[in-house]
């Protein structure tokens, strides 16, 4: 099992939400934490409140990871990362006139979610080769962020749903091939989420997408997402698989 206080945790997209909340409960069990952010005012101030450091980050740029990772290398060696970064926009294929979706706006969702993704993945596993392996041969683990979107997918979400489901298609591979390394990869696939991307939205809104959930009927909490981290990290066995916590919600179409 991964020693946290004797190791340093990224997170990407740490600022708020579920990354906020990760980055949080790391650092309470002893992790030395940085949050890494596109908003880098938010990262200093989610920082300084929960005690860590803080990185300005587009994951979509490796000068922006290698720093972050840097960061943390700079604490204790980097025996966790985290990639909670991610664009949700509505995108229909076709618009109201039947007008094609804007190519370059499918390529920013995919460009942000899945190579974003995997810009982190390639460059937080290089980093971990070089840690002294555990007991089990452990390095590492590295946990990505998809969506129940992946599987269901509905009207307006095909750049969103395909980004997500590319980050559940690197999932095995990746765990496969790190394996080698001792170094474990996992998906959380989350639900809805009260997050604040929902924050904005009317009560009726909110109250509306809860109802649907089977049990609890209720939004998921960001420190549900972080407890789930929490397991992977302490869980040695847990590999290679994409976990949906959802309370059981499958999307309807719209």
């Amino acid at each position: 099992m991964i020693d946290l206080e004797q190791s340093s945790a990224v997170v990407f997209g740490g600022a708020s939400g579920l990354g906020r909340a990760t980055a949080e409960l790391l650092v309470s069990r002893g992790a030395h934490v940085v949050v890494a952010d596109l908003n880098g005012d938010a990262a200093a101030s989610a920082a300084q409140e929960i005690g860590a450091e803080a990185v300005a980050t587009d994951v979509t740029v490796p000068d922006d990871v290698e720093r972050a990772i840097s960061a943390a290398q700079g604490l204790a060696p980097l025996r966790v990362s985290v990639c909670c970064a991610g664009l949700g926009a509505p995108a229909k294929i076709l618009g109201r006139h039947a007008e094609p979706l804007a190519l370059e706006r499918y390529a920013q969702i995919i460009n942000v979610n899945l190579i974003g993704t995997f810009n982190a993945l390639r460059l937080a596993a290089a980093a971990m080769t070089a840690n002294e392996p555990g007991e089990d041969g452990d390095r590492g683990i590295i946990v990505n962020t998809a969506s129940v979107a992946a599987y269901d997918g509905q009207i307006g979400q095909p750049a969103y749903a395909s980004s997500k489901a590319g980050v559940v298609g690197l999932t095995l591979p990746a765990a496969r091939e790190l394996a080698r390394y001792g170094i474990r990869v996992m998906t959380i696939a989350p639900g809805i989420f009260d997050t604040p991307m929902l924050a904005s939205l009317p009560d009726e809104a909110r109250a509306s997408l809860a109802s649907a959930i089977p049990f609890p009927a209720r939004l998921g909490k960001p420190a549900e997402y972080a407890q789930l981290v929490l397991h992977f990290v302490e869980n040695p066995v847990i590999n290679g698989e994409t976990v949906r916590l959802d309370g059981g919600i499958r999307m309807a179409p719209r």
